[in-house]
């Protein structure tokens, strides 16, 4: 197929949002670049979605200024700003096929019929759904479902794509299918994706950058290696996967459980240790999980290969934790982050 339009970039200029006395996005701004697929990460409360309301025009802005290409949309309506949206619910017509689903956008934009008909042939053959074009959603899977409303949604050629956590309702090995045919369609139109979700793995895999938000605020931007490989605050490497916290000499450190090696009492090597006791050990699969308490500390999640190690431990095992330096990243706390930080 014709990859779609060229992405446009958009703009988050000191934005806040309030509600009486309440503030549910506090002064954010945000450069979104053309073309990449960015997401909103954070828990219930964070202010992801109503950023994202408020960009389709579905909320007003209370403070500042949002920009697309370049030019303020705050007083635009939102039928106006030429926008595609994909929610959880996939909010298809029951009583239109799936051919009719993805025409109508079309057709409320008085296209040509032609025009229109090869745009359906087009999405259809995007999502693979062609065999399924004369049928109704209540006749389909529920990923099937979610691929007709991304169809719909993309069917206009939208400026940019709005995504409000698409894949919730989705088990977990469909919904792993369907991010990958995502990420693949976001390649092959180039739309701005902008995508909204509190799934962490999901914002790993599928982001070109992720945006963490918590309490209304921007915590940390980034792809997804800067964001788990070098978080700032306790909040980021909290959030976004496990972390441990170790605090020596008045600075707190973040661990990532598997950057922990784990040794029998008096066989440690690395550059930092702590020794403790094994408590538990969960398999799960690709991974052990230990728990192991520290003296006088709470108790350090480790992650060791399955492979070869499922014999190698045993609850109430003396052991040492050992781990390089750069295995550990200063990271700021504040703001109650801190509780639970480990000292070493």
């Amino acid at each position: 197929m014709n990859a779609g339009p060229a992405g446009i970039g958009v703009v988050f200029s000191n934005v806040t949002k309030q509600y009486g006395k309440m503030t549910a996005v506090d002064g954010v701004s945000l450069d979104i670049r053309a073309g990449e697929f960015l997401t909103l990460l954070g828990p219930s409360g964070s202010g992801k979605t109503t950023l994202l309301m408020m960009l389709a025009g579905f909320q007003d802005i209370s403070m500042g200024d949002i920009l697309v290409g370049g030019a303020s949309i705050a007083a635009t309506p939102p039928e106006k700003r030429n926008f595609g949206m994909v929610f959880q619910g996939y909010a298809l017509f029951p009583h239109m096929t799936v051919r009719k689903n993805i025409a109508y956008p079309l057709e409320i934009r008085h296209r040509p019929r032609a025009e229109i008909d090869a745009r359906v042939d087009e999405m259809l053959e995007m999502v693979q759904l062609k065999g399924l074009a004369d049928r109704h959603p209540h006749q389909l899977s529920g990923g099937q479902q979610q691929r007709v409303a991304l169809a719909r949604a993309l069917s206009f050629s939208p400026r940019v794509l709005l995504l409000d956590e698409p894949l919730g309702a989705l088990d977990r090995k469909l919904r792993a299918e369907v991010q990958d045919q995502l990420k693949d369609i976001h390649n092959r139109v180039g739309t701005t994706f902008i995508y909204v979700t509190h799934d962490q793995e999901e914002a790993l895999t599928m982001s070109d950058r992720i945006v963490i938000m918590n309490r209304g605020r921007v915590v940390q931007v980034g792809s997804p290696i800067e964001l788990y490989e070098k978080p700032r605050t306790v909040f980021a490497a909290n959030f976004l996967g496990k972390s441990n916290f170790i605090r020596h000499e008045g600075r707190i450190f973040a661990l990532r459980p598997e950057k922990i090696q784990v040794f029998a009492a008096g066989k440690g090597q690395g550059q930092n240790r702590l020794c403790g006791t094994v408590r538990s050990i969960t398999y799960m699969g690709a991974t052990l999980k230990l728990m192991v308490e520290v003296e006088n500390h709470p108790t350090i999640e480790v992650h060791v290969p399955a492979w070869h190690s499922a014999e190698a431990f045993s609850e109430s095992q003396a052991v040492e934790l050992c781990w390089s330096n750069d295995a550990q990243v200063e990271v700021e706390g504040g703001d109650g982050d801190e509780a639970g930080a480990r000292s070493a």
